[in-house]
Order: structure tokens, then C-alpha cells, then sequence
């Protein structure tokens, strides 16, 4: 009896442990199953990712600069374009026209302190934007054009005066924009037809004041030399219209006398007679028109 039980007790021993290695089994099998559902959805995510970043577009009017490991190796063109994800990086720039405008501070020839503010309207060249960022970089506004205008403005003003920065504008503005269309395509920055603006000369108070007399005191000169042409055309009127009535009186004299002189003027007189007498006539005066001879 006692055999039997151990028996039974060593079956149901052998029949509990085979349960358990049969239900760690699946455990395990289940937990190989889960590691691996998860590998695979790590891997589509990390493919998925990839396939997003390795596809880019590049607008219209920008050029990509591909790098990879932060080294330039390509220079892409507008539209769809692919690269190596994570391994390769994108730089877009923008290489349409773009505009800056930068103060400056210069002295004239004259020693007159001179400010003024210049606009520039500038691109990059696509061609060498390889060269521009190696050399350079993108921050071409700051580091390059800002300084060059500066220098140019100090240059050009040197060579004149306070007054002639006023009078020759556009030769000012014409040596600016020589200097520095070739300054700045040194540094691959093209500068736009017609792209330089002065846009104002401003000088010391003194200076404007001197201006304003000076002004003032030509307008007065102006007036002064009108005055006086007037008042010699109005002397040689005066002369004329004298000289006129001179004549007048010289021909009507000569007039007078070829028509036999006191009886012309007696002829003149009763011809203007309104036909009435004098109310009063004085005692020596003879009677109008008559001649008691």
C-alpha cells in the first residue's frame, strides 16, 4: 500500500514538472515571439524614418548644399532629390536677389563729417556657392558686405568735397558701385544691375547752417542782379520813350513851320474851338482867333 502511494505520488510529481517545463516552454516561445514582432517594428520605423529623410525637394530660386559628415560633397538642384539618412545633412540657400541696407561714416576731402546709408541689392553665385561655404559661409550680409561697404564709403568720400558729394551724386554713386561690384565678387556676391542706392548724404549742423547762408546769400545776390537788370531795362525804356517824344515834337515842329507857322497854329486852334467865348478877358488880351489888324 505504501508502495502504491509513493508511485502515484512520483506520477503525479513527474506529470506536475513536465506541466511546468511545457508551460515555460511557451513562455519562452511566447517571449521569443514578442522580441521579435518588436525588432521587426524597430526596423520598419528605423526604414520608414530613413525612407522619410532620404527624400527632400529643393524650391525654385534655392540651391541644397548636401553635406556628409559636415563636409560639402554636392551642390543640388531645385526639385526632388535624395540622400544618405543619417550620414548626409541639407543646407538650402536662397540665391535670389536680396537686399541690405548698411549706415556708414566717412570724411570729405574738406575734412566734413559725412554719414550716409547705402543699400545693395545682392545674390550668390550658384556656381560657387561650394567655395563660398568652405570659405566663408552663408552669413555673407555681417561678415562681408556690411564691411565692404564701409571701407568703399570712406575711399570714394575721401576723394571729394562736402559740396560735391551733393553736386556729383551720381559719380559718387558710380565709383561706389565699381569698387564694390568688384570688391564683393572677389567673395562670390553678385551685385544687381542698377543694385547700389545712396540712399542719403547727411553732414555736421555747422556744415548744413553754412549751406543754408550760402543759399541764401545767392537767392539775395540773384534778386540783386534782377533789381538791377530791371532797372536798366526801365532806364532804356524811359530813354526810348524820351527820345520818341523828342522826335515827335522835332516833327511836328518841322510840320509847323512848313505850313507857315502862326497861321497853322491860329488854323489848329479854331479847328479845336468848342465855339464858345471866354467869360472873362483881361484888358490888354486880345479876342480869341481875331486879328484886329
Amino acid at each position: 500500500m505504501s508502495l502504491l502511494r509513493r508511485n502515484m505520488i512520483g506520477s503525479y510529481e513527474e506529470e506536475a514538472r513536465k506541466k511546468r517545463e511545457l508551460e515555460l516552454e511557451q513562455s519562452r516561445r511566447a517571449t521569443k515571439r514578442i522580441a521579435q514582432m518588436s525588432l521587426t517594428g524597430i526596423i520598419a520605423l528605423l526604414l520608414l524614418i530613413a525612407g522619410c529623410n532620404s527624400a527632400y525637394t529643393i524650391d525654385s530660386g534655392h540651391r541644397g548644399i548636401l553635406l556628409t559628415f559636415g563636409e560639402v560633397s554636392g551642390i543640388q538642384q531645385p526639385g526632388l532629390n535624395f540622400k544618405i539618412p543619417f550620414i548626409q545633412s541639407l543646407r538650402e540657400v536662397d540665391i535670389r536677389v536680396r537686399k541690405v541696407e548698411s549706415p556708414a561714416d566717412a570724411a570729405s576731402r574738406d575734412m566734413q563729417s559725412v554719414t550716409t546709408s547705402v543699400a545693395l541689392n545682392y545674390s550668390l553665385s550658384p556656381e560657387k556657392l561650394r567655395e563660398l561655404f568652405s570659405e566663408i559661409g552663408l552669413d555673407v550680409e555681417q561678415r562681408i558686405i556690411a564691411t565692404r561697404i564701409q571701407e568703399t564709403v570712406k575711399a570714394v568720400v575721401a576723394r571729394y568735397t562736402a559740396e560735391e558729394l551733393i553736386t556729383q551724386r551720381e559719380n559718387v554713386r558710380g565709383e561706389m558701385v565699381t569698387s564694390l561690384t568688384k570688391q564683393l565678387l572677389e567673395y562670390h556676391i553678385i551685385v544687381a544691375p542698377g543694385g547700389i542706392q545712396i540712399t542719403n548724404f547727411d553732414f555736421s549742423q555747422a556744415f548744413n547752417k553754412a549751406i543754408e547762408d550760402k543759399q541764401v546769400a545767392e537767392q539775395q545776390a540773384q534778386k540783386a542782379e534782377n533789381d538791377l537788370r530791371r532797372i536798366e531795362v526801365e532806364a532804356r525804356q524811359r530813354i526810348t520813350q524820351a527820345q520818341g517824344e523828342a522826335d515827335a515834337i522835332r516833327i511836328q515842329a518841322e510840320a509847323i513851320r512848313s505850313q507857315g507857322g502862326k497861321e497853322y497854329i491860329q488854323m489848329q486852334a479854331i479847328n479845336r474851338w468848342d465855339g464858345k467865348m471866354p467869360t472873362y478877358i483881361g484888358g490888354n488880351a486880345p479876342l480869341p482867333f481875331i486879328d484886329v489888324r
